[in-house]
């Protein structure tokens, strides 16, 4: 089919089109220069556009969110309602943690396209891949864990990144991944023996192996392959009051290792959720914002990215691959907590979390990811999240964006809402920012894509794949800065006009019209097939000793991850 998205204003930061109105053209699932006279238009005259949402860490797939919503039932109660349109039959169900089905209709009904699963441990990948299965709607890169796995440590020891590298490629294969993700680097090893690791430089128990090590092999090994995306780098000491100075040592501790020449990321570090790791003093009690030091970091370096991990003020599930942090949390909240170790590659925790704007620690959380995005100047080094759903599900996107387009409404959630540690133990009250149509079509579509290393999406350029948002706001009328509009320009965001993906039509006036099979996205290194099968023959043995099942049956079968988008890699050495 051919479109003419017709009068539209159209914000694409990647080709520095900034509020334009013109047109756009759609055929056979892609964005071109001409259609034929034939073509169906659509008038979207003074109507907000923007490509496809892309979120580049979010937790949507995989055992872990099995296990949340097998022990936390009272949240798919809280989300149950009939499905919204003819496109869907049964019910929505679920808050924090949605149904499968449930994440696609939202995630699509919101604009988005494209989401990351942000942590998925290589044994439970063919799980991770089937609950993808059951999402509709968008293309879905996996990012495999790699930062405790015991091959990793050992190669990490011996110093010997050759190997490393051919590990990385073939298990990214197994796994169908497409990055690597490092959680906590030692730490959740050092939960295997019931400990964690203090900073950067505290060795596990067992190897003798530090986060620093782990960091800098894992990226310099990221970079030799030239894999689309950076390390994706959750720091030590998450949560824990003091812990700002562990994530400048890791900000630090890659600057001078060289980019791979072939990417087009400009970063080599992805540093996550930052807001959990910006927090200054020895307690709760004299806990301040990190977040300045942190801001004054990212504005003067070009060799990292980061995305926020945004508090929205709401009863959400966290569930990280940081299982012990998840057991402070435990110890000190007494709310139920689940913990899963995953053999030799990682472990998990999840707990209910309550953020609220009258307890004290939540609102400093809450200000602290504001100021990053208030405070780092180029939004291209960063990317809108909430860590869905640690800091808050992601469904609260539109929620924040209308927290950062307005100042007005800002100062009435400091002035009227929320404890004032918001503005005493921060330096939130000082910023005046007020974003932009194109800084948030930059923060939550071109940056993302970028960082992620998608070239063909996150932009409206000629040859890019035709995934579109269109909302139902007239740009030119529509202010953004009143804190009177604030919920309608949230309900807009929340519900698009038209999101279209590959030049399909999934939504019509807020309406979901189409179901398609999501995308699995992964990267497959090519040129080192016979090195690797030596690797695999060396370590084949010891695999079977250590883990409960054989290396025959381990992996992701090809049949799990039709329909798929594979990303080849031309290894040069």
């Amino acid at each position: 089919m051919e479109y003419i998205l017709k009068n539209g204003i159209v914000f694409d930061p990647a080709n520095n089109i900034d509020g334009e109105k013109k047109d756009i053209l759609i055929k056979d699932g892609y964005i071109v220069s001409e259609v034929s006279k034939d073509a169906k238009i659509i008038d979207v005259t003074n109507k907000l556009v923007m490509p496809g949402g892309v979120d580049l860490h979010s937790h949507i797939a995989g055992p872990k969110l099995s296990v949340g919503r097998l022990y936390r039932p009272e949240d798919t109660r809280r989300g149950i309602k009939p499905a919204q349109c003819g496109a869907i039959e049964g019910f929505e169900a679920g808050f924090s943690i949605p149904t499968c089905p449930t994440t696609g209709y939202r995630y699509t009904r919101m604009g988005y396209t494209t989401v990351t699963e942000a942590a998925v441990p290589p044994l439970e990948a063919k799980h991770a891949h089937e609950e993808i299965n059951s999402i509709p709607n968008l293309d879905i890169p996996t990012l495999t864990l790699f930062g405790n796995n015991w091959f990793m440590l050992k190669y990490v020891k011996e110093n010997n990144l050759e190997k490393l590298a051919l590990f990385i490629s073939k298990w990214l294969k197994l796994a169908k991944g497409y990055g690597i993700k490092i959680v906590n680097p030692c730490g959740s090893e050092a939960w295997g023996w019931g400990k964690n690791v203090d900073g950067l430089d505290d060795p596990e128990p067992h190897w003798g192996v530090t986060g620093r090590q782990v960091i800098q092999a894992l990226t310099k090994v990221n970079e030799k392959l030239g894999l689309p995306h950076s390390v994706h780098v959750h720091t030590n000491d998450l949560g824990h009051p003091g812990n700002y100075e562990t994530t400048l040592e890791t900000f630090d501790c890659v600057k001078d290792i060289k980019k791979n020449k072939n990417v087009t990321r400009d970063q080599v570090l992805h540093a996550t959720h930052v807001q959990f790791h910006a927090y200054k003093g020895t307690s709760w009690r004299d806990v301040t914002s990190g977040a300045p030091e942190l801001i004054d970091y990212i504005n003067k370096s070009k060799h990292m990215t980061c995305d926020i991990g945004q508090i929205t003020f709401d009863e959400t599930t966290t569930m990280t691959a940081d299982a012990p942090m998840e057991y402070d949390l435990y110890r000190l909240t007494g709310l139920k907590w689940a913990n899963k170790d995953i053999e030799v590659e990682t472990s998990s925790g999840l707990i209910p979390s309550i953020y609220s704007k009258r307890a004290p620690v939540s609102v400093l959380q809450w200000a602290i990811g504001l100021e990053f995005f208030l405070g780092i100047k180029d939004p291209w080094k960063l990317a809108l999240t909430t860590d869905s759903p640690n800091g808050g599900p992601f469904i609260r996107y539109p929620r924040v964006i209308s927290w950062i387009m307005s100042n007005e409404k800002l100062n009435d959630m400091l002035d009227n809402q929320v404890h004032s540690w918001a503005t005493r133990r921060t330096s939130l009250g000082s910023y005046d920012r007020e974003y932009s149509w194109n800084e948030i079509a930059t923060i939550t579509r071109a940056s993302p894509a970028k960082i992620l290393g998608l070239t063909d999406r996150g932009h409206l350029g000629v040859g890019a794949k035709a995934d579109v948002s269109v909302y139902d706001i007239d740009v030119y009328d529509f202010d953004t800065t009143l804190l009177k509009n604030s919920q309608t320009l949230e309900n807009k965001l929340l519900n698009s006009l038209y999101t279209i993906k590959d030049g399909m039509f999934m939504v019509d006036h807020g309406k979901i019209v189409k179901l398609v099979d999501s995308k699995h996205i992964w990267t497959n290194v090519c040129g080192l097939e016979k090195e690797e099968a030596n690797l695999v023959d060396e370590i084949t043995p010891e695999f079977n000793k250590y883990y409960t099942i054989k290396y025959e049956n381990y992996g992701v079968p090809d049949h799990y991850i039709k329909p798929d988008t594979c990303v080849d890699i031309e290894y040069e050495d």
